[in-house]
């Protein structure tokens, strides 16, 4: 079995953190963990963050909102959305703060959440582990350059997560054929993150109601589940006291989707109305992961 090298820290303060080096085992494979960190961190554009491996009760708010973060020139970078991810800031996504590096850790300066202190190992040739030792949490990154990492299966993978990415959806167009249905009246649709993050609300309105004054008439739970095409899913609208509404999903652009109603034989096309952009959150840092409300439980690549 090969052993590779590992950079263990040892916080003297607050301020200053120092590195000794042990060997272990990692899948048969070596890693030349002596690597300067700077070095390590800025030699792939994205860091992927695999949220499914995070391990310990804390929450590093910063990472469990985001798809990617990436360190450029001292500038945090975070995709901690799905509309215009690939586009936004070149596929880097927006500014979210600031950075500094020790031996072996990163100083992180979110904008909204403060100072966080990362303690960084490389766990694979293009891959790391940040320990928080205040919350006792680790997050898994894998490296990517932008032009080999797959944004669309991020996108589609996440459907659910886009569908919380705005206010409301208005429905903005009803196909001539398909059989009358309940659903018909249904002018606004919101997905409602946060929780559980499977809540929706729906509401009869007038088309054109500004959203922040819309009435929603109903709540209830709803669920999006995978098909045999990646690009498609089926939609289900749990109403309680007319049973479920099923629906095939397929998104037409960041700010448009197609819902065609299984039973009716209906085609509904909704707009996005108030996009909602996840730098900002007013929620306290203290919460568990498990209210997280941008708690991003990501497929692996």
């Amino acid at each position: 079995m090969k052993t590779i090298k590992i950079l263990l820290i040892a916080m003297v303060s607050p301020f200053l953190f120092s590195a000794c080096q042990t060997d272990i085992i990692v899948n048969d494979s070596y890693v030349d963990n002596a690597i300067p960190l700077p070095e390590l961190m800025e030699s792939y554009d994205l860091w992927y963050v695999d949220y499914d491996r995070t391990t310990g009760n804390g929450d590093v708010p910063f990472l469990s909102r985001a798809f990617t973060i990436s360190l450029f020139n001292g500038r945090l970078y975070a995709n901690n959305n799905l509309v215009g991810i690939g586009n936004t800031g070149n596929g880097l996504g927006i500014i979210v703060g600031d950075y500094s590096y020790f031996p072996t850790a990163v100083r992180f300066y979110h904008d909204i959440y403060g100072t966080y202190d990362l303690e960084v190992y490389q766990t694979g040739r293009n891959e790391i582990k940040m320990y928080s030792r205040s919350e006792n949490t680790t997050y898994y990154l894998t490296g990517f350059q932008t032009n080999t990492f797959d944004y669309d299966r991020i996108f589609y993978d996440n459907i659910n997560y886009f569908l919380q990415e705005y206010k409301a959806w208005e429905k903005v167009y009803t196909s001539n054929y398909g059989a009358l249905n309940d659903f018909d009246n249904e002018h606004f649709i919101k997905f409602v993150s946060g929780g559980s993050g499977t809540t929706f609300k729906s509401s009869q309105d007038a088309y054109g109601t500004n959203v922040n004054n819309i009435y929603w008439d109903f709540t209830g739970q709803y669920g999006v589940y995978n098909t045999s095409n990646p690009n498609l899913k089926n939609l289900t609208l749990d109403y309680d006291f007319w049973g479920n509404e099923s629906f095939k999903l397929t998104v037409i652009n960041d700010s448009k989707i197609r819902l065609f109603h299984t039973a009716s034989g209906t085609t509904y096309e909704f707009a996005g109305r108030g996009f909602i952009q996840f730098l900002k959150n007013t929620e306290p840092k203290s919460r568990s992961k498990n209210d997280a409300a941008k708690k991003m439980e990501l497929v692996k690549l």
